[in-house]
């Protein structure tokens, strides 16, 4: 995430941010998908040799964690900091965090489709770690509906789900969204805003 002296700015993408053969294999995956892609193919187009390659990360299954963890770990950064932005205004922290989802899936597109899509290639502890990950940026939603509702600002009867669905259609957006289609990310993030509010109840 892009940082500044006076903290993070989870509204800036700049790049992929990721190291270029990370780059390499989030492009191979999304082209061939985790299981049709081999080592030597992200070898090759990282003009690498497939040792080189094996010298950063073990496996295939490295590169895919590594890029499962880098999404995971940009986006709880970015939700956290557009929370604290927010302050104590549960309203204005519903809003700003549904802007940050739709925004993170929006902008990182490939990675976050590869994140939620290729979680059935992930094993064992990994796995585990990522769906641990996963549990946890859900919480924040599910705390700031559950909190709306106990403030009365929010009146659905049912705020676990809400949370849900919240969250779900925020992070279709990677599924679909094209750049060059007829809304920015922030005019996206508007709209998903206005929709979240009255998924929720509010005013």
């Amino acid at each position: 995430m892009t940082t500044t002296d006076a903290g993070p700015v989870w509204r800036a993408y700049s790049g992929s941010g990721l190291p270029p053969i990370l780059e390499t294999a989030l492009a191979c995956f999304m082209e061939h998908g985790y299981h049709g892609t081999t080592i030597r193919t992200v070898a090759a187009r990282a003009e690498l040799s497939v040792p080189g390659l094996y010298y950063h990360y073990a496996s295939k299954q490295a590169l895919l964690v590594a890029l499962v963890s880098y999404a995971m770990d940009d986006l709880w950064e970015r939700s956290r900091a557009a929370l604290e932005e927010a302050g104590d205004d549960v309203q204005r922290r519903l809003d700003l965090l549904v802007e940050c989802l739709v925004l993170f899936h929006a902008y990182r597109r490939d990675l976050a489709f590869i994140a939620s899509s290729e979680i059935r290639s992930l094993t064992g502890e990994d796995r585990t770690t990522y769906i641990g990950a996963r549990d946890r940026q859900q919480r924040l939603m599910d705390h700031v509906i559950e909190d709306g509702v106990g403030q009365k600002v929010f009146t659905t009867p049912y705020p676990r789900e809400a949370a849900r669905a919240i969250v779900t259609m925020c992070t279709g957006v990677s599924q679909w969204y094209r750049s060059e289609g007829e809304h920015t990310p922030r005019e996206l993030a508007e709209r998903y805003r206005i929709m979240t509010r009255m998924t929720v109840g509010a005013a």
